[in-house]
């Protein structure tokens, strides 16, 4: 179930607003890459699709950043929402499931240059055990628990099948960490307090079939 998250005790931050961010913060990098150093909620808009409205609207639930007449400044606006988004931190992971999807996120250099440090995968298959995906080890998943505690993950991924995705996420709290990241199709069943973030692959897909039958009666 989404939740709300808050800024302090008196103000509660709805999940929409909490996810449109990212994109706000996408969005302002491509600016700064092209050395754009201000702009106005309305032409942010062109580039989100969201209105300039509903723009000014987002931002101010974190006390608001442009001024009248000016606009936001780019580079500020940016650092801000990264620092709204804990991107100012790092972050160590570990991921269990050193398949195709597993070794994909392994490989991706920009979640650590995002500061999402992946320290280890995990399986328990001994055909992957002992090899390294860009110099990041695949352990036996036995020995997941003490290696969490001793390295202080913060961050739990699951790219394991539904059927043991339960499992290892009660083991993940077991061991401590304080956010999950959840690829498995299936929905976790965990105490109200734990944060979980699902990614849905395949009801992305869904979506777009819609669509596409949508637009081409097929």
């Amino acid at each position: 179930m989404d939740k709300d998250y808050r800024t302090d005790k008196e103000n509660k931050i709805s999940i929409t607003v909490i996810r449109r961010l990212p994109k706000y913060y996408r969005y302002l990098g491509d600016l700064l890459d092209k050395g754009i150093n201000r702009i106005s909620s309305q032409e942010l808009s062109k580039m989100t699709g969201f209105t300039a409205s509903q723009i000014r609207q987002d931002l101010n639930n974190f006390g608001g950043f442009g001024q009248q007449g000016y606009g936001y400044n780019v580079e500020e606006l940016h650092g801000e929402l990264g620092k709204i988004l804990g991107l100012d931190s790092v972050y160590n992971a570990v991921i269990v499931g050193a398949g195709n999807l597993g070794q994909a996120i392994a490989n991706y250099k920009g979640f650590e240059d995002a500061g999402f440090k992946v320290l280890s995968l995990f399986d328990k298959n001994p055909k992957l055990i002992g090899l390294r995906i860009r110099d990041i080890e695949i352990r036996d998943v036995d020995t997941m628990v003490d290696f969490i505690k001793e390295n202080d993950v913060e961050i739990g991924i699951i790219t394991s099948p539904r059927e043991s995705a339960q499992e290892l996420a009660e083991t993940y709290i077991e061991a401590g960490v304080k956010g999950i990241w959840n690829f498995a199709p299936t929905d976790l069943d965990l105490p109200d307090d734990m944060i979980v973030e699902n990614v849905r692959l395949n009801e992305s897909l869904f979506i777009l079939s819609y669509f596409l039958k949508e637009k081409y009666n097929r």
